[in-house]
């Protein structure tokens, strides 16, 4: 199911419609309750990046155990 988020960035609102799933993680790393400024939105955009180069490195080492067999 969809949901509108509306992201406040330096006093300006923006609208977007994400799967309800994709909130959750949103709400996780930013804070969609108050105005965020381009650091908070850097941030939360490395947060992201860390956590998928940990989730890829997992993933890689279990292949590379799998193709073992």
């Amino acid at each position: 199911m969809s949901k509108e988020v509306i992201f406040h960035i330096n006093n300006m609102a923006y609208t977007i419609t994400v799967d309800e799933e994709i909130y959750g993680d949103l709400s996780k790393y930013i804070d969609l309750e108050r105005n965020n400024d381009v650091k908070d939105l850097l941030v939360a955009y490395l947060r992201i990046t860390q956590e998928y180069h940990v989730f890829k490195k997992d993933v890689d080492e279990s292949l590379e155990k799998l193709s073992r067999f």
